[in-house]
């Protein structure tokens, strides 16, 4: 196997650890120290196609989440660069193009500046050009923050291909450390593709550390040759203020819902197997199934759910707020995934931290999840007969809401949050021990 270089500067040589990032390496703008230590805020350059916008809020949502939580932190201070494609008309006949035309240019969410520069892409044609132009696209932009006011330590990149690859090239062009976030199918399904594989390999040469979001997606990159000990597993977490338990009895009466019910949640596309939940249902008796998100695959779900004569037990609730699905988590009995592949789901967590467990198709990675009986069950197979089964399997086994909550907390976003933020801490530590060998050679 050829491995791929992880841990050592461009010369060849390891960088040496010097002094914990402090303010007189970067400024010493009063607002950004932190409260006690003489050490100041890191200053991020988020970059991600992959983030909520005006017109799109819920794309992306798990960056953001990950993202508010270390702002909030107080020992982080972030712009957000994400890129959206050019399209020139907003009329909604073009689908998702139209909805990119209406992405404003900069906005602000949560206190959190976002710029949305715009990048060409060429549909079907240009996937193994996609980093190239954007990278092309976004050098001005970066360059412009990066000499203004606003500059920035780290870029922190979202999603290995294409924003990885571009990111790491941006970064090796304007002298900036690079921390790419692997987080799904960018290692597990791009690289089956033999250019963007080995744009992949290269990236993760460049970038100064790599982070995924399960151990899984870590043994995909190090089958790709990337050295283990430049990865660092820091799996996502989740608001437990925000979702937990709320009352199910009450919220199930104002929604007119009786017996067993499942609900799944996320875009309606092929590879989420929404129809494979309502296939499974109907072997199910007295079960409702309800159906948050919308997405492509709709239209054929409906027709599914009417010719398998299950009208009046599915219930289709379209796109629903992030703030307002913990209601729908303590209706449900049980959340149903039956995903081909993810990685590292945040609504696996959103549901357990209200008590509801979760049944799951078996994609790479889920035992991580789904690792203690009050969790869930995970099906044997992929398929209506599996997801049945398992939930058979949980429902008598009958795992208590509180033990499902308590199992949940140990996901809490603070442990998280201080691992990231301890890994830009040693990335820029590094980078100025690398800079110093530089410049004494």
């Amino acid at each position: 196997m050829t491995v791929v270089s992880g841990n050592r500067a461009p010369d060849g040589m390891t960088p040496a650890v010097t002094e914990p990032f402090r303010a007189t390496r970067h400024g010493t703008h009063a607002e950004d120290r932190l409260p006690a230590g003489g050490e100041r805020k890191i200053r991020l350059l988020v970059f991600t196609s992959l983030y909520p916008n005006a017109a799109q809020p819920r794309h992306g949502v798990f960056v953001e989440e990950r993202l508010r939580h270390l702002v909030d932190s107080g020992r982080i201070s972030a712009t957000v660069v994400a890129p959206v494609p050019w399209f020139p008309f907003r009329n909604p006949m073009f689908g998702t193009y139209a909805a990119f035309a209406a992405v404003p240019e900069q906005e602000q969410r949560h206190g959190i500046r976002i710029l949305h520069p715009r990048y060409p892409v060429i549909p079907k044609l240009g996937m193994s050009i996609a980093p190239f132009l954007m990278y092309r696209a976004l050098l001005p932009a970066l360059r412009k923050l990066k000499a203004k006011e606003s500059d920035f330590d780290v870029i922190d990149a979202h999603y290995f291909y294409p924003d990885g690859v571009a990111a790491a090239r941006l970064g090796a062009t304007i002298g900036k450390p690079v921390v790419i976030t692997a987080r799904g199918t960018d290692v597990t399904w791009i690289p089956r593709y033999r250019r963007p594989r080995r744009q992949i390999q290269g990236a993760a040469v460049r970038a100064a550390a790599i982070v995924t979001v399960s151990q899984a997606l870590k043994d995909s990159l190090v089958s790709l040759g990337v050295y283990p000990e430049k990865v660092t597993v820091l799996r996502n977490g989740v608001d437990l203020d925000r979702f937990g338990p709320r009352g199910c009895a009450a919220i199930r009466a104002r929604l007119g819902l009786q017996g067993p019910v499942w609900l799944t949640v996320g875009r309606l596309i092929e590879l989420k197997g929404i129809d494979i939940a309502v296939t499974a249902l109907a072997v199910v008796p007295d079960t409702t199934l309800l159906i948050a998100g919308d997405g492509p695959e709709e239209p054929r779900l409906r027709g599914l759910v009417e010719r398998l004569g299950l009208g009046t037990r599915v219930r289709f609730l379209g796109a629903i707020p992030h703030e307002n699905l913990c209601e729908y988590y303590n209706a449900a009995d049980v959340m149903v995934l039956p995903s081909s592949r993810e990685g590292m789901p945040n609504v696996v967590l959103e549901s357990l931290a209200c008590g509801t467990p979760v049944v799951a198709a078996p994609f790479e990675g889920v035992t991580e999840l789904l690792s203690a009986p009050e969790a869930g069950e995970v099906a044997t197979q992929r398929s209506a007969e599996g997801i049945a089964s398992a939930w058979l399997r949980l429902r008598s086994r009958a795992p208590a809401r509180a033990a499902t909550r308590s199992f949940a907390e140990g996901f809490g976003w603070g442990p998280v949050v201080g691992a990231q933020y301890e890994l830009y801490v040693r990335v820029l530590a590094e980078s100025v021990g690398t800079s110093r060998l530089g410049t004494s050679q």
